[in-house]
C-alpha cells in the first residue's frame, strides 16, 4: 500500500498506516542498535544505545498494546524513510576509521533517527486526539516523551564530550 493509494480513503486508515509504518521503523530500530552500541568507543554513547535498545522494545509493546486497542493485527509496512536513514546510517559509520569520529557520526545517524520518530510520534498523537482516542494517546504520548529524553541524551553526549574529542 503507498502512501497515496486508494487504500487510504479516510483519517482511520491514514491513522492506521502511520501506526504500521512506525511499527515497522521501531522493529528496524532494535536490529540496528545492536550494531550502533558495538560500533560505539565512547562509554556513555553505547550505555545510551543499550539504553535506548531497551526502551525500544517497550516502544514495541505499547504500539502492539495500541494495534490490541483498535483491534487490529499488528504488523508493520515497509518504511522508505527509517530504511534510508539507517542505510545511511550504516554506509557513513563505515567509512569512518578514527573511533571519536565515529562517535559523532553515530550520535547524528542516532538523532535523525530520533527526529524521524518524534515527527510520527506527534502526527499520530494528534491524530488519535482529533478521533477522540485518549487511549491510545496516551501511551503514544509516553513513547515520544521517551524519544525526545533520547534526543537531549544524545546532544548531552555529543556537546560535552565526544565533539570535542572528534574536533
Amino acid at each position: 500500500m503507498g502512501l497515496f493509494s486508494k487504500d487510504i480513503k479516510t483519517m482511520d486508515d491514514l491513522f492506521v498506516h502511520q501506526l504500521r509504518d512506525i511499527y515497522y521503523a521501531e522493529a528496524q530500530i532494535m536490529k540496528a542498535l545492536p550494531k550502533m552500541v558495538d560500533k560505539a568507543s565512547n562509554t556513555d554513547l553505547k550505555n545510551g544505545f543499550s539504553e535506548h535498545l531497551e526502551q525500544t522494545k517497550g516502544h514495541v509493546r505499547r504500539l502492539e498494546e495500541v494495534f490490541d486497542m483498535l483491534d487490529l493485527d499488528a504488523e508493520g509496512v515497509d518504511c522508505p524513510a527509517i530504511d534510508g536513514i539507517l542505510d545511511e546510517a550504516d554506509d557513513v559509520s563505515g567509512e569512518v576509521e578514527d573511533k571519536r569520529v565515529l562517535d559523532a557520526a553515530l550520535i547524528a545517524a542516532a538523532q535523525a533517527v530520533e527526529h524521524y520518530e518524534m515527527a510520527r510520534y506527534g502526527t499520530l498523537i494528534a491524530w488519535a486526539e482529533e478521533a477522540g482516542r485518549a487511549d491510545c494517546a496516551k501511551l503514544l504520548k509516553q513513547t515520544l516523551e521517551e524519544e525526545r529524553a533520547a534526543d537531549r541524551k544524545l546532544t548531552e553526549i555529543a556537546e560535552s564530550e565526544v565533539n570535542l574529542k572528534a574536533a
